[in-house]
């Protein structure tokens, strides 16, 4: 099982807000400067993550994001299923598996995924960023070797 590229991203923005001063609005510039991630995929993300009330946006001068939400309150199995979408993984109906009436595999991977996300569901965003100033040591420097690249 793999998250899509997407939820990585998804991750990244709760992560970089948590672990950021409270008082400060990030944009899509900071992200892309410390993740190297293309701005028009964070703002598709960013823009998500505000319908899910995870974060609230403001436009225009002086705008940017922040947490709309605690990260102490934000649990990793919400989060991702909400950025994964719940959609079973696999689909024996489309095309229809000629033993699907007979196999068990559906069930045990339903289960299976039930324990990845009862697993997650102890953990928090706050949880990620328990050393906040260690990750914004090391943001800071990313920014500054990439700055130094070009």
């Amino acid at each position: 099982m793999q998250l899509k590229k997407y939820t990585d991203y998804g991750l990244r923005v709760l992560i970089y807000l948590a672990a950021s001063d409270r008082d400060k609005r990030a944009t899509i510039n900071d992200l892309s400067d410390v993740f190297s991630v293309p701005k028009n995929h964070l703002n598709k993300v960013v823009h998500h993550l505000g319908k899910l009330g995870f974060i609230e946006t403001w436009r225009g001068k002086g705008g940017g994001f922040s947490l709309a939400v605690d990260a102490s309150d934000m649990r990793l199995d919400n989060v991702i299923r909400q950025l994964e979408g719940d959609e079973d993984w696999i689909d024996c109906l489309n095309p229809k598996c000629k033993i699907y009436p007979v196999c068990g595999l559906k069930g045990i991977i339903h289960a299976g995924k039930e324990q990845f996300y009862s697993y997650l569901a102890e953990y928090t965003i706050a949880s990620l960023v328990e050393r906040p100033e260690a990750i914004q040591v090391l943001w800071h420097i990313n920014t500054q070797e990439l700055n130094n690249e070009t």
